[in-house]
């Protein structure tokens, strides 16, 4: 859903809502337009989002609050007026949060509370159990459940007997893993099985069989097998190197190497924190040493949680280790036990709340509320209408006729909740939606299943049609949601999408604050990050030719015809796919060196004629729309080659981007060469702020490499062009937007607050 987190959250900051009209005579704290908010209103809400603050009934914190509250007001007022909260959408997408916000209050606490202790207390073990299965379905005949159980019995029999557990498994289990595994279901804890299965295995002791436990597959023997401590948390760091699958064979290749050569450092007991911090790609641990949060069983990706765990003391170290993201070296930093239960319980309630156990609260919920809302049925007249049941009902074509007697049948109470009458009617509309074909099933029983499900589901909607009326909590929430789905609206029309969409005014506002947004002192650099003085001075060299030579775009020579200027077809296809590089990016360029065949021209023309080949493949990349100066022709050899083949263009591709330095140079030893060239502000960049900004180059040592910095223009502080801080111009002008428009409503909808009731919470700091 797209609400708002914002104006969610500000509704439960500011919304009361009593469940019954307010007396004429209340005291009202604030009014606005023909509106009106009660003081006892204002209070409420007040003590509860500020009783426990310091300045709590202070005069000025009752009346920042109160101005906050009264533009919220005015917002929810101008909603309104609208007529926002009568359209078909409003009306889904609240129906859709009512329904989340109504599930805490169709549950029963103290069975859940149970559940969640008994979880947490199963989970500091691990079982290692074998099952035997015999499937029945949940809803079966009681004829097939009472053949599936003595089958089942049957089968413990034997087992406590002596027959080999293992070997009935595999030979009568209907769990088809049964013959691979012999019902071997390795270690498991809790949570992880549908709660009967678990509940069983937990109370049977190692080396015992269960007895038969019935789940919706059907009914379980289980044998356990072993029991041992959970194995907690904990805590590693890694240095990353990113690699996502699918990516080009050459670049996974440059990560494989780059993440073997670290690890090598690492094995030479290089600084850690270093290495994560230089050659991380992790950028949200690398300069943490690669610091990850606590972790347990299922919470990262299997390969790189099997390879955490089986490091066994702090500060073991793993080899490269490869998962989706790419390749990982992990550190072991800490081990600790499961986490204490207060740490636990809220995922636990979350994970409890999904799981088959669940089932129980749902039962023990439906007794409580079935007594609460005093559910009556009238016996008569229910044997009356389970008798309506035949054998259209189990092939799903069951329709109501009503028996001529007795008369008015159709309209009888089958019962009533609340005092509310459920007829034989609504009961004959529930079956005729509900029914489904079902096999080796009486009417009758599929009758009575029907009937029960009816009962539940009329209960579950009595209750949730009655929680406002039960629940002040649930009637301020559903509120705070009403009125914040509106203000979402309003909003997203009056300034959010405005402040994108209307970019006269945010160009208006750009210049009417320009001073507000400006550069710091900005040093234009090229940095140089080298393993060694010789990387670096290689890397020097190369950087004055101003082009590089491309390690990724390696290209085949282009072979042509005995004699002529045509060439061969493998080489156009060829030329094809450089076009779309050179097109791609314009960084790239290209040099052609003709050459002919010994066989060919043996005096000048053997140059004219290469060169003339060259020309002919610089004809071709132009008419496929690359750039003229993409391409260069260089001088052709002085003479023949002896070859047979070599009626060729050499081709040798180029990169001005800065990076294609660093890959030339990294081919042996994936970190010989970082590089880096752009702005840069103070902070950025340490070994930049370590040497004087003015322009020149500079040469430091840090953390074991040589850095070579040139900077050609430092740059004083400046204004920003509005394409610099876009995004943060934009935020501003929305706040100017609500501003002006909170103005309008004041106008609009005039403002009264009864200073005499300000005044009594103010006095309340004081008692």
């Amino acid at each position: 859903m797209r609400l708002s987190s914002f104006y969610v959250g500000l509704g439960a900051l500011l919304l009361f809502q009593c469940g019954s009209p307010k007396k004429a005579t209340e005291p009202v704290v604030l009014s606005i337009g023909s509106e009106t908010v009660p003081a006892a209103e204002f209070a409420y809400v007040y003590e509860k989002n500020n009783g426990n603050a310091d300045s709590a009934y202070s005069s000025a914190s009752i009346k920042e609050y109160l101005d906050l509250y009264t533009n919220y007001k005015l917002k929810v007022a101008e909603a309104k007026s609208r007529g926002l909260d009568t359209t078909e959408a409003f009306k889904k997408e609240l129906g859709g949060y009512k329904e989340q916000l109504a599930q805490p209050y169709l549950t029963e606490k103290s069975v859940t509370d149970q559940l969640v202790r008994e979880a947490y207390e199963r989970m500091k073990k691990e079982i290692n159990a074998t099952h035997l299965l015999v499937t029945v379905e949940q809803d079966a005949d009681p004829k097939d459940t009472l053949a599936a159980y003595e089958k089942i019995m049957g089968l413990r029999q034997q087992a406590v007997s002596g027959t080999s557990f293992e070997a009935l498994a595999r030979q009568h289990s209907e769990d088809p893993s049964a013959k691979e595994n012999s019902g071997n279901l390795g270690y498991f804890t809790a949570l992880q099985m549908v709660y009967p299965f678990e509940n069983a295995a937990y109370t049977t002791s190692p080396g015992q069989i269960s007895q038969p436990v019935r789940t919706r597959f059907g009914y379980h023997l289980i044998k356990v097998n072993e029991v041992r401590p959970a194995q907690g948390e904990i805590k590693v760091a890694h240095i990353m190197v990113r690699a996502q699958q699918g990516l080009p064979k050459a670049d996974s290749l440059v990560a494989k190497n780059k993440i073997d050569e670290i690890y090598k450092r690492v094995q030479r007991q290089e600084n850690w924190d270093k290495l994560s911090s230089q050659f991380s790609e992790d950028a949200a641990s690398a300069d943490n040493g690669g610091e990850l949060p606590w972790f347990g069983t299922g919470r990262m990706i299997p390969s790189f949680e099997e390879a955490a765990f089986a490091l066994a003391q702090p500060g073991a170290i793993t080899p490269p280790v490869q998962t989706p993201y790419g390749w990982h070296i992990i550190k072991l930093l800490e081990r600790k036990e499961l986490p204490t239960y207060e740490e636990m319980e809220t995922s636990l309630r979350n994970r409890i709340s999904k799981d088959s156990r669940s089932e129980l609260n749902k039962a023990a919920f439906l007794r409580r509320i079935r007594k609460e809302n005093n559910l009556q049925e009238v016996p008569a007249t229910k044997e009356a209408a389970l008798k309506l049941a035949d054998s259209t009902l189990v092939v799903g074509n069951w329709q109501f006729q009503a028996p001529a007697e007795p008369k008015n049948f159709a309209s009888a109470t089958l019962f009533t909740i609340g005092g509310q009458a459920y007829t034989v009617t609504q009961f004959a509309d529930y079956v005729e939606a509900n029914q489904r074909p079902k096999q080796n099933v009486s009417p009758a029983h599929a009758m009575n299943l029907l009937y029960d499900r009816f009962v539940e589901t009329s209960l579950l909607n009595y209750e949730r049609e009655h929680l406002e009326e039960k629940h002040q909590d649930f009637r301020m929430l559903v509120k705070d949601y009403h009125d914040g789905i509106l203000l979402f609206q309003l909003m997203e029309e009056k300034v959010w999408a405005k402040a994108v969409e209307d970019t006269v005014g945010l160009k208006a506002f750009f210049e009417q604050n320009r001073d507000k947004y400006t550069w710091g002192t900005r040093a234009k650099a090229t940095i140089l990050s080298a393993a060694s003085p010789a990387v670096l001075a290689e890397a020097q060299k190369q950087l004055q030719q101003g082009k590089f030579p491309s390690v990724r775009f390696k290209q085949p020579d282009l072979t042509f015809e005995f004699g002529n200027d045509n060439l061969l077809k493998n080489a156009t296809t060829q030329l094809d796919q450089l076009v779309t590089a050179l097109q791609a990016d314009t960084s790239l360029s290209v040099q052609l060196t003709g050459y002919t065949d010994a066989r060919e021209t043996t005096n000048r023309a053997n140059r004219t004629l290469a060169t003339r080949r060259a020309a002919a493949v610089k004809n071709y990349l132009q008419q496929k729309g690359v750039q003229e100066d993409q391409v260069e022709i260089v001088a052709a050899a002085d003479r023949s080659t002896s070859g047979r083949n070599a009626r060729r263009v050499s081709v040798a591709v180029y990169s001005s981007d800065l990076q294609t330095l660093a890959d030339q140079l990294n081919q042996n030893n994936p970190l010989a060469l970082q590089v880096t060239a752009r702005k840069f502000q103070r902070g950025e960049n340490k070994a930049l702020d370590a040497v004087n900004w003015q322009p020149g180059t500079y040469t430091v040592e840090q953390d074991g490499r040589t850095i070579w910095l040139k900077i050609d223009q430092v740059e004083p502080p400046m204004p920003k062009q509005l394409n610099e801080t876009r995004g943060l111009v934009i935020s501003d002008y929305q706040n100017y937007l609500e501003k002006e428009w909170i103005k309008e409503l004041r106008q609009k909808y005039p403002v009264n607050v009864n200073q005499e009731q300000v005044q009594k919470l103010i006095r309340k700091e004081s008692k």
